[in-house]
């Protein structure tokens, strides 16, 4: 599948296939490089298989002795034994219910590609399903069955509950063992402090944590200029009013948010990323995958 292809999926064509693991492929293949690279060099490595050399690459795996065998040029390829855990959680509370594509579908999608991207690097990958519990926690293991647990966990799943991430992230912190990558798939629709109190606890063991941050462009526009009924998707609380007369309350209050969780998850190193549901997700990844390689790289 071509990158152009790709990139221009959208969660409205996802929406027609139940398959999320067709979905997975369609957005990683030929578009994704990944997410971790092993920094191990010839150390904790398993041999996986030979190709033929090519110009450029590292002779600390050029095979010497097939070369003296047979004059024939080959490389060895290896799997890094000490490869990454990925744990990707998922809120599943009511607010996620909003936009069209839902934050809920967008952020099944996501979960699943990253999935798929994660574990044909041939790393672990576990799904964290939370609102004000865990939901279902599937541990990380390696391989295409693991793939096909979590899509099907993804497409069984609903947005159900009221949110309250925190205490149920600060108790998952302890129990998911060695360190790795963490990354929260939310609206974030929570009590900061908690929240944030949460995240700093997943960097205190060690983890590295992405926030993708899903917001409906509705949420920050906010361009309703007539009498409505606001309800409360957690709460079911109805309160009638005028769009124009909540505007700018509501964007000042939405941008000290936006800052607090940002400058939050600045202030304990982890990463935060917001993501507008409007956008094909396969496009949103991609575009936060090359920003992290050039970040890596230092460039």
């Amino acid at each position: 599948m071509t990158g152009q292809r790709a990139s221009l999926l959208g969660p409205e064509d996802c929406r027609q296939i139940a398959d999320l693991g067709l979905i997975a492929r369609w957005i990683v293949e030929g578009t994704i490089v990944g997410l971790h690279r092993s920094p191990a060099h010839g150390f904790s490595m398993e041999f996986a298989e030979y190709r033929e050399y090519s110009p450029g690459d590292d002779l600390r795996t050029f095979d010497w002795k097939a070369y003296g065998r047979s004059d024939r040029s080959y490389i060895k390829k290896f799997h890094s034994e000490t490869n990454l855990c990925c744990h990707l959680i998922l809120d599943t509370s009511a607010s996620m219910r909003y936009g069209d594509p839902t934050k809920f579908h967008y952020g099944r999608c996501l979960a699943a590609a990253l999935a798929f991207l994660i574990s044909g690097q041939q790393d672990a990958v576990g799904l964290v399903l939370v609102d004000d519990a865990v939901r279902e926690l599937i541990p990380p293991a390696r391989g295409p069955l693991q793939v096909r647990r979590i899509h099907d966990a993804l497409a069984a799943a609903s947005p159900s509950s009221r949110t309250r991430m925190g205490p149920a992230l600060h108790d998952l912190s302890e129990s998911l063992g060695r360190r790795g990558l963490v990354v929260i798939i939310s609206d974030f629709y929570d009590d900061d402090a908690e929240l944030l109190g949460a995240v700093r606890h997943f960097r205190f063991k060690g983890h590295e944590v992405i926030a993708f941050h899903l917001l409906d462009s509705t949420e920050l526009r906010f361009g309703i200029d007539r009498l409505c009924q606001f309800e409360d998707l957690e709460t079911g609380e109805v309160i009638l009013a005028h769009g124009s007369a909540l505007r700018e309350s509501y964007h000042g209050a939405l941008n000290r948010w936006l800052s607090a969780l940002r400058s939050g998850c600045d202030g304990c190193q982890a990463e935060y990323r917001l993501i507008q549901t409007h956008i094909p997700f396969a496009f949103a990844v991609a575009e936060y995958l090359h920003k992290r390689r050039l970040w890596r790289k230092g460039t």
